[in-house]
């Protein structure tokens, strides 16, 4: 086990003598070769990690260390780093190098983060299962019978195993704060635009968001603030500083709970554990006010019209032409086009390319794209009521507690269905906080999740923080 439960910790450790940064990094190392049944990682960065380790380490000493100094961080492989393979979970990028660094991950380099490794994820951050990748699921670590949840899942487990300190993902439609729940960690969806996009790959440009994933609400908060922040790289990166200043904090704050259960099929379990996280919401002094998201229930269709429509457009480059796997068994320019993404993409890529394409194609664009675009504006409408009424809206993350490995690989509406409580905030482009509130009757992770309005990302963290203090004063 490690010595430390927050960064602050382990640097004080570091500065004091107590724990060596190379002997940690050297353990990360070798939990991850010991388990590597897991499959979490697609690449493992040793020797660099070993080197930075020993340069930050004196810097920690001579107190000229940035904020990160240490922290070993699995970043998602849909993220480019400069010279390391980037194959985003898919055969047709097997072999990829990217020429640039994306702008989160060299803000966590520049504040001397540990960049660990590559993680493992669904192809192109397309599913809730991590069993989509083109180099095999990921297990969940805390039974390897279930799956960690997707598509971020190769960076839930790492966290989960104690791989590493913290990792990034990706959240698209629930991609940070499902697999945070399924493995029982904090895991945060910023606000759409907080954090730069360039040099993430995309899947729907206007859903992607860079996330968080980390054991204590306090490495999650740190990890924010370094990644945060206008790029000019990114037009869709925001100044968050002036929006966040109008954001008042209180010590006690109405939070939002539905009146009626948005999905019928939730566990019972889960509901349980809902109700309780209200309770202890109660017990902290915090008000309790009803609130009614109508339109939630057209969220999974809305999402998978959108998400699907951009993804046939951004994936159109991927044909073989100018980077990427290219079919060696053509005879014109058009069937290498063809081969070489008939060979190179999953199953569940080619269906949502195909999804896609259709709801964008004459004739049905304004049935269903148009329309949809209606709906998401509808559902932010809703949130937009819901935040003068309270400053922050509980559910919960899931409805169902992990599943088995193959559960539901065969049955995809099921699999997409795994999404129907986080889909709303990606569709209005608010925070989102996956909280662990404890486990099942089968030792299964259990989360719940809080919204806030735009840049509101600190209400969310005091309210973790409440919710840490209840657990520690009640148990």
């Amino acid at each position: 086990m490690l010595p430390y439960n927050s960064h602050t910790e382990k640097i004080n450790l570091i500065e004091n003598g107590s724990i060596s940064l190379v002997e940690n990094v050297k353990f990360f190392l070798e939990e991850i070769d010991k388990r590597k049944n897991l499959n979490c990682f697609l690449d493992v960065y040793s020797e660099n990690a070993l080197s930075d380790a020993k340069i930050i380490e004196a810097k920690i000493k001579s107190k000229s260390a940035g904020k990160l100094a240490g922290m070993a961080v699995a970043v998602k492989d849909v993220f480019s780093i400069k010279g390391k393979r980037m194959t985003c979970g898919s055969k047709i990028l097997k072999s990829f190098v990217p020429l640039y660094t994306a702008t989160a991950i060299q803000k966590l380099i520049d504040e001397d983060a540990i960049i660990i490794g590559k993680t493992n994820l669904d192809e192109f951050a397309m599913g809730s299962s991590n069993e989509n990748s083109a180099f095999g699921s990921v297990k969940n670590p805390i039974n390897e019978e279930f799956v960690p949840g997707g598509s971020s899942g190769g960076s839930a487990a790492a966290v989960a195993a104690n791989l590493c300190d913290a990792s990034i993902g990706t959240d698209t439609g629930g991609s940070v704060r499902q697999p945070a729940a399924f493995c029982g960690l904090y895991g945060l969806k910023p606000t759409y635009g907080r954090i730069s996009r360039f040099g993430l790959t995309a899947f729907a440009s206007s859903f992607d968001t860079v996330g968080i994933f980390a054991k204590n609400i306090e490495d999650t908060k740190l990890l924010l603030d370094t990644m945060s922040g206008k790029d000019e790289k990114d037009s869709t990166s925001v100044d968050f500083s002036e929006a966040e200043k109008k954001s008042e904090m209180k010590s006690s704050l109405k939070i939002g709970v539905l009146s009626v259960i948005i999905n019928h099929a939730i566990s019972p379990e889960i509901k349980q554990k809902y109700l309780e996280t209200i309770d202890n919401l109660k017990k902290f002094g915090h008000e309790i006010v009803y609130i009614d998201l109508p339109n939630s229930k057209y969220s999974i269709a809305t999402y998978y019209i959108l998400t699907t429509a951009e993804a046939s457009s951004n994936l159109a480059r991927f044909d073989g032409a100018r980077y990427g796997e290219r079919s060696t068994v053509s005879a014109s320019l058009q069937e290498m086009y063809i081969n070489s993404r008939t060979e190179g993409f999953g199953k569940e890529v080619k269906r949502r390319i195909m999804l896609g394409t259709y709801v964008l194609s004459s004739g049905y664009y304004d049935a269903y794209y148009r329309k949809a675009q209606k709906v998401r504006r509808i559902i932010k409408n809703d949130f937009d009521k819901c935040f003068k009424k309270a400053d922050t809206i509980l559910i919960p993350t899931t409805p169902t507690p992990p599943f088995r490995l193959g559960e539901k690989v065969d049955d995809p509406l099921s699999m997409y269905l795994s999404d129907v409580y986080t889909t709303t905030a990606n569709l209005a482009g608010i925070p989102g906080l996956n909280i662990p509130v404890g486990n099942n009757s089968e030792g299964l992770p259990v989360g719940v999740q809080l919204l806030a309005d735009q840049f509101n990302e600190r209400i969310l963290m005091k309210i973790a923080r409440d919710l840490n203090s209840i657990s520690r004063i009640f148990g």
